[in-house]
Formats: C-alpha cells, structure tokens, sequence
C-alpha cells in the first residue's frame, strides 16, 4: 500500500496523507514472510475516503455492505512481481475483487490506488517493495527462495479492516466483519 515509489530522480508514485483510509484484509500466518515494515495484507481499497468523511451513514453502508459478504479463505501459493514489488497472489482471488468492485460502484469517487494503475492492481499480498531499480531482481530471486518453504499459506477472513494514515503510520480504525446479520 501506500509506500512511495521512486526512480531515483523523483516521486512517481502516492504520497500517503493525514487522514488517509484504506479497506484492508489482514493475514497475519504471512507476517513471518513480509518484509514491507507493515503487516501482511492484502488491499481491498486504497485510498477509500478521507477520515473526514467517515460518518456515521458511511460506517452503516460499510456495516451493510460487508455483511452481504460471506467469509472466505485465501491460499497463497506463489509469487508474483511488479516493477520493484514481490508479492504473493491469493486464490481465490474472486471474494476480494468483489468486495472492491461493491464498493467503487458505491463510491465511484474513489480510484482504486489513485489512478495509478489504470482501474487498479490485481489483489495481492506485497511482500517485499524496498529495493532499487538496480537490485530488486537479484534481491527478490533471494528472497523467493528463502520464502518459499513457507507456503502454502491459508488464511480464514472474516473481516475488512478500516485502517487510516496518522502522522507517518497506519494505525487500524475499526473492522467490518463479514457475513455477519445482527
């Protein structure tokens, strides 16, 4: 999520605000794998709305909206790569893209990693984004291999984390679970 991306010569990606909210599963067996500084997630919706906005009407919508969803499970089993990032894919990947299409169609103001990325990235779980453009192939070859002993990796979620950006960290808000009726 929210890390700045570089090139050496300037920022091409997001800067994370104050304020800042992201919708986030989390997957703690992962931890052990990532080396991001921050726990093993896999993003929903990044950037949602500015803590500014998250009202009580928002909070009901996010409240309903996530318990018409059942829980699921999430295996991953292989990495995958973006420029500069290691990740881990989720299967079924399915449950987490509906949940982020749910909640575009609702708020269609958001733009799922700022535009960034056209309509958005595939759901995935960064393992690793530290590495230059020189090294990050040879880095993450290594650390492929170290990681790979360690999967498969499941995960039961249950729940959507609301997490918001305060100072220069994410600190969690609150956490919609899934599937629930009362």
């Amino acid at each position: 999520m929210g890390r700045r991306v570089t090139d050496g010569g300037g920022a091409l990606g997001w800067p994370d605000v104050a304020g800042d909210t992201a919708l986030t599963i989390k997957v703690p067996e992962a931890d052990p794998l990532v080396r991001t500084g921050i726990a093993a997630h896999v993003t929903v919706l990044y950037p949602f709305l500015h803590e500014s906005r998250m009202d009580g009407a928002v909070h009901r919508e996010l409240l309903g909206l996530f318990r018409s969803h059942d829980a699921f499970e999430l295996t991953f089993t292989g990495f995958g790569r973006y420029p500069g990032v290691l990740y881990l894919d989720p299967t079924p990947a399915d449950p987490v893209r509906a949940l982020t299409k749910e909640l575009t169609a609702r708020w269609p103001e958001v733009v799922p990693y700022r535009g960034l990325f056209g309509e958005g990235l595939d759901p995935h779980l960064t393992v690793a984004n530290h590495e230059g453009p020189g090294t990050w192939e040879r880095a993450y070859d290594v650390l492929e291999a170290q990681c790979a002993p360690a999967l498969p990796v499941t995960s039961r979620i249950e729940a959507v984390h609301l997490i918001v950006r305060e100072g220069d960290r994410w600190r969690d808000r609150t956490a919609y679970r899934l599937g629930e009726t009362g």
